[in-house]
């Protein structure tokens, strides 16, 4: 066993298990093994059994149906949004093959980007950017519509190949990069005909837009991106903690929303 899993708790332990046995012995729509089943298999408290397996669920990897039992869960792709994980990552642990179509790739000045994305980026106006435009597949069927612009002097040998795969992989492999983390606004919007067009779907179509700055290990912006997600092929998970006073409040209103 993986000397990292044997500290991990035990149920993520358990997890990882599953997880594995997911991937192994499962498609899409099966009937998943009971918290009962899982105890005796693996040897473990009932408890642990049903906190794995709720953690599974809560990831939309699988899906509890009331008085029938607990299924697989795999033709939606679940974003979390405490982590970063690839695309390509996400897309086959839903046991889809992921595909990326390059719309646009090259190098500009800053001053030719958007003024909120040279803000973002905090970069004059003749520093150089990558600006890409990507559609992301899963099983062949568009699922994200991604604008981004990087900066240039932190991978300046960035290739064509690189972002029609996984940025992620390509940062911290090929460019020895750390990427800290990225500062997030998620939003509901409907397509416009162009996006829709791109996505194949209906315009005005409800999607789920992020607008992200990706951050390295010293904080200074990596990449600035504007990502569109098809909301009948994605679901957004997170785990929330303890209730807590939002001061100062943590959202913000727009304009008639009081």
């Amino acid at each position: 066993m993986d000397t990292n899993l044997e500290r991990s708790p035990v149920y993520q332990q358990l997890n990882a298990r599953l997880r594995a046995s997911l991937a192994k012995d499962y498609r899409n729509g099966d009937r998943f093994i009971t918290e009962r089943e899982i105890s005796e298999r693996f040897r473990v408290s009932r408890a642990t059994a049903n906190k794995a397996l709720a953690s599974l669920v809560s990831e939309g990897v699988l899906e509890f149906r009331r008085g029938v039992g607990t299924f697989v869960r795999r033709n939606v792709i679940d974003y979390d949004v405490r982590s970063l994980v690839s695309f390509t990552e996400k897309a086959r642990a839903a046991g889809q093959k992921p595909a990326t179509v390059l719309l646009t790739f090259g190098q500009l000045t800053a001053g030719e980007a958007p003024v909120e994305v040279r803000t973002a980026l905090g970069v004059a106006d003749n520093d150089l950017l990558w600006e890409m435009g990507r559609i992301r597949l899963a099983d062949r069927a568009p699922v994200i519509l991604e604008r981004r612009f990087v900066v240039h002097r932190h991978c300046p040998r960035l290739t064509k190949s690189q972002a029609e795969g996984s940025l992620y992989q390509a940062w911290t492999g090929a460019h020895g990069l750390t990427v800290a983390g990225a500062d997030e606004v998620i939003r509901a919007v409907r397509l416009t005909a162009e996006e829709a067009r791109h996505l194949r779907t209906a315009a005005k179509a409800p999607a789920l837009e992020v607008q992200a700055v990706g951050l390295l290990e010293d904080a200074s912006p990596l990449w600035w991106e504007r990502t569109l997600y098809r909301g009948d092929r994605y679901e957004f998970h997170s785990r929330l903690g303890p209730i807590q006073t939002a001061t100062p409040a943590r959202g913000v209103l727009r304009p008639g929303e009081a």
